[in-house]
């Protein structure tokens, strides 16, 4: 598991691009037949990834978590952006279809994830946050996901937002997440942007050809800088950040947020004229 430690505004604004990229930007989570993770102090959220050809036990991590399973003191986020594959936790098992979703709740000692055909491995991306209480574990199909359609083509941000994770739905302790899904010919997401003090973010972004990029912005509304973001790649979103961007074409993407509340409409919007 890899340790990525939290850094302010003002270490922040200073970085080179590749120091930028190399605190901010996790560039591979999906290898063949493993579970790539990272651990980020920001709120201790963990960001993984998982494609299994053969049967792979989610593991504790001792060393970074001190626990002796995964899930002791946490919860998880799971939603598959590849072919069916198959959760089992502690023996219950959960047939995700692309795109569906798994909440499991604290305290489950063996989370197993495998593919419904090898030949055509899955591919898990999680979220996870400790947790303080046992919430049920629950599968969140996408046609069941609350869906709400925003934007428009005049500013390139038609899209529609899933929320799997979130106090009106499944229900957890601090995780949030859901999924973005741009519609042909828009580019923008979450623009006018804005900060949330009260959680950080990670955003997956995935669905884009090879020729594709996504500019990620972020950094303080007067201090903006950009990562330049490829399919299948993830960027921590610091609370004191704005988290917005611009793809050379449509996308989707993956957010959870962890922190001091779930409000989703919780959030400190910046008028136009404040960007730099």
């Amino acid at each position: 598991m890899e340790n990525r430690y939290a850094l302010s505004p003002n270490e922040t604004k200073k970085l080179t691009t590749d120091e930028l990229r190399n605190e901010y930007l996790i560039p591979k989570l999906f290898v063949v037949g493993q579970i790539k993770m990272v651990y980020s102090h920001h709120d201790r959220i963990i960001v993984g990834g998982v494609i299994p050809v053969q049967p792979l036990k989610l593991e504790a991590g001792k060393e970074v978590l001190g626990a002796d399973y995964f899930l002791e003191r946490r919860e998880i986020g799971i939603i598959n952006i590849g072919p069916k594959g198959i959760v089992s936790v502690d023996g219950d098992e959960y047939e995700l279809e692309t795109q569906d979703g798994l909440y499991i709740g604290l305290g489950h000692k063996e989370v197993i994830f495998r593919s419904s055909d090898i030949n055509k491995p899955a591919k898990f991306y999680f979220n996870s946050t400790p947790a303080h209480k046992a919430y049920p574990t629950e599968k969140i199909e996408i046609g069941k996901a609350e869906a709400q359609h925003l934007g428009s083509i005049s500013t390139s941000n038609e899209r529609t937002i899933y929320r799997y994770i979130h106090p009106d739905g499944v229900k957890s302790c601090q995780l949030v997440m859901g999924m973005t899904l741009l519609d042909p010919n828009n580019m923008w997401n979450t623009m006018p942007c804005h900060t949330h003090n009260r959680r950080m973010e990670v955003y997956l972004y995935f669905n884009m050809s090879e020729d594709s990029v996504v500019f990620h912005f972020m950094g303080e509304p007067t201090e903006s800088r950009h990562v330049v973001v490829r399919n299948e790649q993830a960027v921590i979103s610091p609370s004191w950040s704005i988290h917005s961007g611009v793809g050379t074409s449509n996308y989707t993407f993956i957010w959870g947020m962890a922190g001091e509340n779930q409000t989703f409409a919780d959030m400190d919007v910046v008028p136009m004229q404040q960007l730099k």
